[in-house]
């Protein structure tokens, strides 16, 4: 079955790094965009940054700019999120997603904590 599994997350100081990973299983990895999302508590889910299928062309949130780096390793069905600078706007739970057309599925989330 299809499965998005993130780990990575914890807890850091203000101006501490993160990296976050999602194994992906039970798909045809390659060709799907993938995602980050992150939902702050009382706060709707949000994007945070993209990786097209093939990794050539990403895109990012204002609020993230110049700080987090997507990327992806097709070959490990895995696809990163690579968070320097953290701030403590930044808690959140973060998810993975994946999309292709109309197909979509979601990762179980992750816990990010940046202390002031």
């Amino acid at each position: 079955q299809v499965q998005l599994v993130e780990s990575g997350g914890g807890s850091v100081q203000t101006g501490g790094s993160l990296r976050l990973s999602c194994a992906a299983s039970g798909f045809t990895f390659s060709t799907y965009t993938m995602n980050w999302y992150r939902q702050a508590p009382g706060k709707e889910r949000e994007l945070v940054a993209t990786i097209t299928s093939a990794g050539g062309g990403t895109n990012y949130a204002d609020s993230v700019k110049g700080r987090f780096t997507i990327s992806r390793d097709n070959a490990k069905k895995t696809v990163f999120l690579q968070m320097n600078s953290l701030k403590p706007e930044d808690t959140a739970v973060y998810y993975c997603h994946a999309r292709w057309f109309t197909y979509y599925y979601w990762g179980q989330g992750t816990q990010v904590t940046v202390s002031s």
